[in-house]
């Protein structure tokens, strides 16, 4: 007891109290389960647990709810997990995960897969009555973006991630702890998955933080609808 309070004394404040918030990606569905999260706070970590397909968890903006983020050179700033390849018999499943560095504002995602965003693979952190959930979807639907890319020409699920792995993320989000990899016994045409987090600021995506290394989770017994 004495030894477990002496180990909490000399953790950082907001470490001490930081909450995991566990998302799970796809799973029979084209969606994030749950698909918004609130109240969360700095230091708290969104892990995303990727359980069938080839999804992605993107960042984007509330105006253009399926479009990556670019600086004004056409540069892709957004948080990216990159896509996150799962066998069908699949036991082990990908997880990556970020921490939010600053939850003054809602963050905005979505899956770049083909039209998967049109289709309400959409995630919110922290939304507000004016920015709902709700209301991003709707946009979403209207989007004509494709694979994440504003004039539909992006490859579709065969490519990685723009920008290197485990990198600092933009200005808002910052990917901590794992870039997943894919799950294990997966077949070398798999999409090699990356995280996407280059160095701009000021379009909440430095308010999370992303580490570099694969991570699996094992799910024993799951039993998935994998439909497209």
């Amino acid at each position: 007891m004495r030894f477990s309070t002496v180990v909490a004394a000399l953790l950082p404040v907001g470490a001490a109290f930081a909450e995991t918030f566990v998302v799970k990606v796809g799973g029979g569905s084209l969606s994030y389960s749950p698909n918004q999260l609130t109240n969360v706070q700095n230091d708290d970590v969104i892990q995303f647990q990727f359980l069938d397909k080839n999804h992605t968890v993107t960042q984007s903006t509330f105006a253009q709810p399926c479009s990556n983020i670019t600086d004004p050179t056409g540069l892709v700033t957004s948080v990216d997990s990159g896509y996150q390849f799962v066998q069908p018999n699949a036991t082990e499943f990908p997880v990556w995960q970020i921490t939010i560095n600053n939850a003054s504002a809602p963050l905005w995602f979505y899956c770049r897969q083909a039209t998967h965003c049109q289709m309400g693979m959409v995630f919110a952190v922290n939304p507000t009555a004016e920015k709902s959930w709700d209301a991003f979807k709707a946009l979403a639907a209207q989007s004509t973006s494709v694979n994440g890319s504003p004039n539909g020409n992006a490859a579709n699920g065969t490519s990685t991630a723009t920008g290197s792995s485990g990198s600092n993320t933009t200005a808002g989000v910052a990917p901590s702890g794992a870039s997943a990899g894919a799950a294990a016994g997966t077949n070398s045409g798999a999409p090699s998955p990356s995280a996407s987090t280059t160095g701009a600021t000021g379009n909440g995506a430095g308010a999370v933080r992303v580490g570099a290394g694969a991570s699996l989770l094992t799910l024993v017994g799951l039993s998935l609808g994998l439909l497209l």
